[in-house]
């Protein structure tokens, strides 16, 4: 389960929220970093550049997943020029279909 607060969200997993998780523009406007808790864990450089570690934080597997589809979703969805509602309705739709696996 998810929960949204203008661009932050928490994922909420066996009764505890983790979050926020978020992202912001690099300093130089070219990049977009992704954020947990306030702290920097990766960053969006090109089409073909993203580097993103949340190992750091011991998080549940299921967690990191959810936030690594959810923040790969919005990105994608900036970088389409989609509005909020459309870039978290892409994140839901994204969810629905990943592996049962993952």
């Amino acid at each position: 389960m998810l929960r949204f607060e203008e661009t932050a969200f928490w994922v909420l997993h066996r009764g505890k929220e983790y979050g926020p998780f978020d992202y912001q523009w690099s300093k130089d406007l070219h990049g977009i970093e992704l954020m947990f808790e306030g702290d920097k864990f990766g960053e969006f450089i090109g089409q073909h550049q993203l580097h993103a570690d949340l190992s750091y934080y011991q998080l549940p597997r299921k967690v990191a997943t959810v936030a690594s589809i959810v923040l790969g979703s919005v990105v994608y969805g900036i970088r389409q020029g989609w509005n909020h509602e459309r870039r978290i309705q892409f994140a839901h739709e994204n969810l629905r279909n990943k592996p049962s696996s993952l």
